[in-house]
């Protein structure tokens, strides 16, 4: 195989353009051009306009909503598969729909298996993606998945703030496991947020699980929605004596409210990733970018390097 061909393609959903570029230029490749051609009904077609036969194809993109994220990146598998790529992997930062990981009530869906269905059927040969909400959803493919973890990039952050008296939360009882993966790494006490829900999005009731009086606090979460939680646990937390509380939330999802609940909320600030580009920027948010992350573990993949040491927990 020669240098030209070994050489992998990458390409770009339109929702994440601008992550892929930085991904890009931190492999050292520029990005394949992709022509979508759009029609009145709101149906689109993606296209690439170099060829990709016999060669090895990163498409990136994060897939959440609308749908249309997620219908771009299977085209787009579907086309690389149908123009003889030799292996097509599926760049996904952000994996959309994770939440409906299991049938928690009756008569619903399971989307993540839905979606690892799809992808697989579309034509991805490796899945690649970073901070599933459940790490059993890796188990939903038939094809091997890259779960990178985002403590790689947030750590050396949290390093920096160089804050004494340290203390790692969890916004739940479910994000337990990541909370104490931090705390172990970083030496510090763990303190949980027990909250009852009313129904999806809306908390009835938050009590404490620890103690937070003179320390200063970081909630880790895979995903930050609403807003609700975080904003709740910090004033919450303030209200019992905590010196500063600040969260690191990988998937800056944002909806509804929730710039104004992160603004008027006691957070010093909040740590984000860019697998989800930001609506728009207030003063509390900090992104912190995962491209070189990306852009390593793409190059050895393409060079059957290991990367076991990008599981910091």
């Amino acid at each position: 195989m020669s240098k030209k061909e070994s050489t992998p393609k990458l390409f770009a959903c339109s929702q994440s353009m601008l992550l892929a570029e930085k991904i890009a230029k931190e492999y050292g490749v520029p990005l394949g051009n992709v022509k979508t051609t759009k029609f009145s009904d709101g149906e689109f077609q993606p296209a690439f306009e170099e060829s990709v036969r016999g060669r090895r194809v990163f498409i990136i993109g994060s897939t959440f909503p609308t749908a249309d994220n997620l219908m771009e990146m299977l085209l787009m598998l579907d086309a690389a598969k149908r123009a003889s790529a030799r292996h097509i992997t599926a760049v996904m930062p952000y994996f959309g729909w994770a939440r409906q990981d299991r049938k928690d009530q009756p008569r619903v869906a399971i989307g993540a298996k839905l979606v690892a269905n799809l992808l697989q059927a579309a034509g991805a040969t490796r899945i690649m993606t970073m901070d599933l909400h459940a790490d059993q959803i890796q188990g939903f493919f038939e094809k091997p998945v890259d779960h990178l973890y985002a403590s790689t990039i947030f750590m050396s952050y949290i390093n920096d703030l160089k804050l004494d008296n340290l203390t790692i939360a969890s916004p739940d009882m479910g994000g337990s496991k990541r909370a104490y993966a931090y705390s172990k790494y970083l030496m510090s006490d763990v303190v949980i947020c027990y909250k009852q829900r009313k129904k999806a999005n809306v908390i009835g009731h938050m009590e404490l699980i620890g103690d937070v009086k003179g320390k200063n606090v970081i909630l880790v979460d895979d995903m930050i929605d609403t807003g609700g939680t975080l904003a709740r646990a910090a004033n919450l937390m303030m209200e019992r004596g905590a010196l500063s509380v600040r969260a690191i939330c990988t998937h800056p999802i944002l909806s509804g409210e929730a710039y104004d609940k992160i603004q008027n909320s006691k957070l010093t600030e909040l740590i984000v990733s860019d697998t989800i580009p930001l609506k728009k920027q207030i003063s509390k948010i900090k992104v912190v970018t995962c491209a070189p992350l990306f852009a390593d573990v793409m190059n050895k993949v393409q060079s059957n390097i290991s990367i076991s040491d990008k599981f910091l927990m």
